[in-house]
C-alpha cells in the first residue's frame, strides 16, 4: 500500500495534462528560452514567434515543451495560451499568479510550475530583445525573475546534490 498522497489537482489541470494545448516547438522561433531544473525534471522551454504590427511586438504563436508533472505541463499550456495575440509588452505583465488562477489554482507545492513558466517567457521576451531593449523592459531582472532563479537554485540544491553523490 502506498503512503503518498495524491495532489489535489484541478479538473483544468489534469484535462491539460490530459489533451495539452500548443505542445511542441517552433522551428526557427524569434524567441526560445528555458526555465526549470533537469535535476527534479521541472522543466519548460518555451518557443515564440513574433511578428511587428502596428510598431507593437506581437506574440503570433507561443509553443512549450515540457518535462515535468501535471502542473509543470498545464501551467506552460495555459501561459502558451494567455499571450498568444497579445503583445510583448503584454505578455510581460502576465505574473504566476494568474496563470495558476487561470489552472483553478495549484497545491502550494507545485506553485513553482507556473512561476517557472512566466520565468521562461520573461527570459525569451529578454531574448527577443537582446540587441534593442525597449523602455518598457526593465534592464534590470523583476521579482518574478528573480523567483524563477531562485526556484532554479532550490531545486538544485535540493535534487541536484543528492542525484550528483550517487
Amino acid at each position: 500500500m502506498s503512503t503518498r498522497v495524491p495532489l489535489p489537482y484541478t479538473p483544468k489541470v489534469l484535462e491539460l495534462f490530459r489533451n495539452p494545448k500548443n505542445l511542441g516547438k517552433i522551428d526557427n522561433p524569434d524567441a526560445f528560452a528555458q526555465a526549470g531544473s533537469p535535476a527534479c525534471g521541472d522543466v519548460i522551454r518555451i518557443y515564440l514567434k513574433i511578428s511587428r504590427k502596428n510598431k507593437e511586438d506581437l506574440i503570433e504563436d507561443a509553443r512549450f515543451e515540457s518535462y515535468g508533472c501535471a502542473a509543470n505541463i498545464a501551467a506552460a499550456s495555459t501561459l502558451t495560451e494567455m499571450i498568444k495575440g497579445k503583445t510583448t509588452r503584454e505578455a510581460w505583465e502576465i505574473g504566476w499568479n494568474e496563470v495558476a488562477d487561470q489552472l483553478g489554482g495549484l497545491p502550494p507545492i507545485k506553485r513553482h510550475c507556473s512561476i517557472l513558466a512566466v520565468g521562461g517567457l520573461r527570459r525569451a521576451i529578454r531574448h527577443y530583445y537582446k540587441e534593442n531593449r525597449p523602455d518598457w523592459l526593465p534592464s534590470d531582472l523583476t521579482i518574478a525573475e528573480k523567483q524563477a532563479l531562485e526556484e532554479e537554485e532550490i531545486i538544485e540544491r535540493l535534487y541536484g546534490g543528492k542525484i550528483a553523490k550517487k
